[in-house]
């Protein structure tokens, strides 16, 4: 794609932006960085307390509960804070927008990055209570790659189109939010899809969210190879070039207009 060799090309540049952009996101706050991490602990928390304790929440398939329930919401942390940041990226980087010279089509990137740095300590607290469960390393593992990448695609490609139309339509950030609030309890983050039944397990296979957290959780717990589900697979990437196609088109027509209406 067009906008990986810009990314290459204007690497350091890239860096220094997500560097940039991770330091201001918490500057001001007495906390700093650590409130990137409280609330979505504090959210881990109560839902373990939650379900651990109140509707007495048993092991997931023999995988001890807090286990199998962040290597579902980690993933999604991940997904939500790359999509909905990076979807605000021109209307929050306005005066970067404005200078001729800059390639604009850049800071969704740097908000991906960003959310990546952020999302790095969670990914060491999993790994570490993955250990603490028996859980060790192995070849599998590899493909967190694999999904990682995919994360970062989707989160481009939708992030361009949303992005783009954002500066002309505010209420989009709004929409995004409440429609972010409904994939959180479509994507099977907080329950087993083994629980789904008929018709049901081909329509939670329509959202591509479900690929990949499905697929971290398979990878990390089950130490399933992601190529055996290769009609997810082939359908998560036709939705995504689909997604990439029509965000960079809107992205490239709307793009002249920007310094107008910011």
């Amino acid at each position: 794609m067009k906008i990986a060799l810009l990314a290459i090309k204007n690497r350091k540049m890239l860096l220094n932006l997500i560097k940039s952009d991770f330091k201001n996101r918490y500057l001001g706050n007495h906390l700093g960085i650590v409130w990137a991490f409280i609330q979505p602990l504090v959210m881990v928390a109560v839902y373990w307390f939650v379900f651990t304790k109140g509707f007495r929440a048993q092991a997931v398939s023999d995988v001890p509960f807090l286990l199998w329930l962040l290597a579902g919401m980690v993933p999604w942390f991940l997904l939500n804070d790359a999509i909905m940041s990076a979807s605000n990226a021109i209307t929050s980087q306005s005066f970067l927008v404005k200078k001729i010279v800059f390639e604009v089509k850049l800071l969704p990137l740097v908000k991906i990055g960003s959310a990546i740095i952020v999302n790095l300590a969670f990914w060491i607290f999993l790994i570490l209570v993955c250990f603490l469960y028996g859980y060790y390393p192995n070849l599998i593992w590899l493909q967190l790659i694999y999904f990682f990448l995919c994360t970062i695609a989707i989160s481009l490609s939708l992030s361009l189109l949303f992005s783009a139309v954002m500066p002309f339509l505010p209420d989009v950030g709004q929409i995004l939010a409440v429609v972010f609030q409904v994939l959180f309890w479509a994507t099977p983050v907080m329950w087993n899809p083994a629980m789904l039944h008929g018709k049901l397990t081909y329509i939670i296979k329509l959202n591509p969210f479900a690929y990949l957290v499905i697929g971290f959780r398979e990878t990390l717990i089950n130490q399933q190879a992601f190529w055996l589900h290769y009609n997810q697979m082939i359908y998560f990437w036709a939705f995504t070039l689909c997604c990439y196609w029509l965000g960079n088109r809107t992205f490239n027509k709307l793009r002249p207009h920007f310094a107008d209406v910011l």
